[in-house]
């Protein structure tokens, strides 16, 4: 099966070309097969357990790091070194990492700007939670791997700062139970009213430091030169609301268009993650974005579908849990990422190419990762299909999980650590307001 043509027609204004990408991925996921996918490489339960081997170690690196957090810029970078090091081994050997995508995300200063990241957070917001820091940290790594794929060196700019500080800043506030359905509509109403260029005044403290972030974004990329910057902010703002609507407990598919939803909550997200980077995307790079944002809510969505059929929060994963074997829907999200993969030719960069490389092996690997984590949510014919195509057995998987979920309050410590800052330590990039 071929992608569809002509996802995109020249000159659309942002929201027009939202809905016709929505279209054309929605129509991409119904035209995608059903049966048995190419899964990827196959291992043995021998060659399994040693790749488990590499990834305990790795983890317990991570895990002793944490509980010695360092405290000064010198032992900070020496834990750096110490995390890199066991990283480089476990994912040379167990992820089959090569040198040069190594190379790609190690020595162009990926960690390094996570360390910067790190300390501009909380020099720009002093209470800001460890854990906060982490969820944007991952934002940033997201779009530096853009600014490769683009043909940009990796550094932190204003507007990835500042875009991904609001993640963590607008979604715990709106996923907050004790803030009232009036107060987020009012506050989504001023936000949306900000992202179209009005100066409003802040109703608090929280919010002054959104609109904040906003600035730093007008201050990087002029509206009237880079109109479609604010207009992918307010895209993914649109479809941040929409979205609450899956939070309805046991909504019915005929209801709310699920699908939709979610593809255009993470088809919008990584869309604006490219212009925020670029400033101007090509169609094809534009397409792209859209259709792996949709993939990788459809992976997010498959990761978390255990709790979000507790919470009764609507997912394609979710609704289909409990009712039906996970094995169709799943098989069908594999199909649907290598159709989507087809659009990586528009990125001919030189440092595009092992991103690129990395990107058609995470496809796999999320999906039968996540799939693996809710194994009691498919037949057991599939998952014996399926576990062989996984560098670890399922079980290992799930006991790791748990560990390290019962460590994660050591791990936030690590992330703490980081974002401590001293006079030795290098100051931000660009002002903060």
């Amino acid at each position: 099966m071929s992608m569809l043509v002509d996802p995109v027609t020249t000159q659309l204004s942002m929201p027009d070309m939202v809905q016709q990408l929505l279209r054309h991925f929605t129509s991409l996921w119904w035209q995608s097969e059903v049966d048995t996918p190419d899964y990827g490489l196959t291992y043995t339960a021998d060659e399994q357990v040693a790749r488990e081997a590499h990834l305990k170690r790795f983890q317990d690196t991570v895990t002793s790091e944490a509980k010695r957090a360092p405290r000064s810029a010198v032992e900070r970078q020496a834990t750096q070194e110490r995390i890199l090091t066991a990283f480089r081994a476990f994912a040379g050997i167990s992820l089959g990492f090569e040198a040069g995508h190594m190379d790609a995300l190690l020595e162009r200063g990926l960690p390094q700007v996570g360390t910067l990241f790190a300390q501009t957070a909380r020099r720009f917001d002093v209470s800001i939670a460890g854990r906060d820091i982490f969820q944007a940290m991952r934002n940033v790594w997201t779009m530096n791997c853009l600014q490769l794929m683009l043909g940009l060196p990796i550094q932190l700019t204003p507007a990835i700062f500042a875009y991904s500080m609001l993640y963590p800043y607008t979604d715990n506030y709106l996923d907050d139970p004790t803030i009232s359905e009036d107060h987020k509509k009012a506050f989504n109403e001023r936000f949306g009213r900000r992202l179209e260029g009005e100066d409003i005044t802040p109703a608090s403290a929280h919010e002054d430091n959104i609109y904040k972030l906003v600035g730093m974004i007008e201050g990087q990329f002029s509206r009237s030169e880079y109109p479609q910057v604010f207009e992918s902010l307010y895209a993914i703002h649109e479809a941040q609301i929409k979205s609450v609507y899956l939070m309805r407990r046991n909504v019915s598919p005929y209801e709310v268009d699920v699908l939709g939803i979610s593809f255009e909550k993470g088809g919008a997200s990584v869309l604006a993650d490219g212009y925020l980077v670029a400033g101007s995307l090509t169609e094809p790079q534009a397409a792209y974005m859209f259709g792996w944002g949709a993939f990788v809510q459809l992976g997010d969505d498959l990761q978390d579908v255990v709790v979000d059929a507790k919470d009764g929060l609507s997912t394609v994963f979710s609704h289909t849990a409990g009712r039906w074997p996970l094995d169709s829907v799943t098989d069908r999200a594999f199909h649907f990422g290598q159709q989507v993969l087809k659009g990586l030719d528009c990125f001919d960069a030189p440092t595009a190419e092992p991103v690129k490389q990395l990107m058609r092996r995470a496809v796999s690997r999320l999906l039968i990762e996540a799939a693996g984590s809710a194994d009691h949510l498919y037949t057991t014919e599939y998952m014996r299909q399926l576990e062989p195509h996984s560098t670890f057995r399922f079980s290992f998987l799930k006991e790791r999980l748990k560990q390290m979920a019962g460590q994660s309050a050591s791990i936030m410590g690590l992330v703490e650590a980081f974002a401590r800052f001293e006079d030795a330590d290098a100051p931000p990039p660009f002002p903060l307001p």
